[in-house]
């Protein structure tokens, strides 16, 4: 692998242990981040700073809406931002009421998420245990009505869906009602946002996003007839590289490229007044990981090391929304991370919300796919807490 180095010092060889090697090139590491505020406050850092987190279980307290916190700086989330997907819980939502004592279904979750302090929700779907109140499917009118009610009971706001994208296109009648339905249900809900958890397309040729940018500009401008920005999330494939030139492979696709992004590519031929993106964080650094050389028209390999936080600012108000995901450095699993509670891994989230801003305009939701467990039915909504309290903790670097 070829070293992702900090450009402000001198490229040091991989010749350490595995785990340091590969902290290395994930980012500067830890006692030399810290000296980063300064060139971060400034807009300076044009290579990656992911290293590791600072230890924020130690600054837990809470804030009370203004910005700051007892002396201890401005946050970097604000309270009415915090929020979490759903599916981060999803274990609990279809937990059998009759057959545990811990919260079960959408309205005891909400109450419990409250209670932990969150103010925003995005939603995975609609479906519950068939014994909560409301039954097993509230997808409808009268479901969302139900979900709206017990939102404002416990005074959260709905913020998104990972929902129903049509397949078809050009579009079919019945997922074109299908789509109109689903955007009903978010405007019952309240959601600013309506979206997916997929890319826009698996391919990784310039045909196909062509397509598919057609696609959200035309499902786009339906939603914000409807007064919903609709927004696709990324998964780490979708910041590979376009092939788009080169020799043609023997059903006439191109097999190198010129060093575009497919995502970056999409956010320049879609409509920015009608597409949204929700970047999910862990993945983003999974694709920073694996998707730092790339073979060019030419056939030479050159390196293009992917900054998020960078192509945030780039795009500014077209993230809305972000999946806040953690991770710990690995060397097996040949992602690069390893999923964790937010606040307990080496992302670090401290640098990336002070780079990209606008902290009371973009909505980050707590996510870890691993959290519900087959042995211990409590550790998701546990672990919502954790990451509650880590999120409320980050702070500016005072420099």
């Amino acid at each position: 692998m070829t070293p992702y180095n900090d450009p402000r010092t001198p490229a040091v060889p991989l010749t350490n242990t595995p785990d340091e090697a590969l902290r290395r090139s994930l980012g500067v590491g830890r006692r030399r981040f810290l000296s980063t505020c300064t060139a971060v406050a400034a807009g300076a850092v044009a290579a990656p700073v992911f290293g590791a987190a600072p230890a924020l279980a130690q600054d837990r307290g809470r804030d009370h809406g203004h910005g700051h916190d007892h002396g201890r700086g401005q946050v970097l989330v604000p309270p009415h931002k915090r929020g979490i997907i759903l599916y981060t819980v999803r274990d609990a939502t279809a937990r059998d009421p009759l057959a545990s004592d811990l919260p079960s279904g959408f309205r005891e979750v909400f109450k419990q998420l409250a209670r932990h302090g969150y103010r925003q929700v995005e939603f995975a779907g609609y479906n519950q245990h068939a014994n909560a109140p409301g039954g097993a499917s509230l997808e409808s009118v009268e479901g969302a009505r139900l979900l709206r009610r017990w939102l404002d009971e416990y005074g959260l706001r709905a913020q998104g869906n990972h929902g129903f994208i049509p397949s078809s296109w050009p579009l079919t009648t019945a997922d074109t009602d299908t789509f109109q339905k689903h955007l009903e249900i978010a405007n019952i809900l309240g959601m600013d946002h309506m979206g997916t958890g997929g890319d826009p397309t698996g391919s990784s040729y310039r045909a196909d996003w062509d397509v598919a940018a057609d696609k959200w500009n035309a499902l786009g401008e339906i939603a914000r007839r409807a007064g919903i920005k609709l927004y696709t999330h990324n998964h780490d494939s979708a910041y590979g590289f376009l092939l788009d030139g080169g020799p043609l492979d023997d059903q006439g696709r191109p097999t190198r490229s010129s060093g575009i992004r497919k995502l970056e590519y999409f956010l320049k031929i879609t409509d920015p007044k009608v597409v949204w993106l929700e970047m999910d964080i862990f993945w983003a650094h999974v694709a920073q990981y694996k998707f730092h050389t790339y073979t060019a028209h030419d056939g030479s390999t050159r390196e293009n090391v992917f900054d998020p936080a960078a192509l945030v600012a780039r795009y500014n108000k077209r993230y809305p929304l972000f999946h806040a995901k953690d991770g710990v450095v690995s060397t097996t699993n040949g992602m690069g991370w390893d999923m964790v509670p937010f606040g307990t891994g080496d992302i670090d989230y401290t640098t990336f919300f002070s780079r990209v801003g606008l902290s009371n305009y973009r909505n980050p939701m707590v996510e870890d796919d691993n959290s519900p467990s087959a042995t211990d039915p409590a550790q998701s909504l546990r672990e919502a807490k954790i990451s509650y309290d880590n999120m409320a903790a980050l702070r500016k670097r005072r420099c």
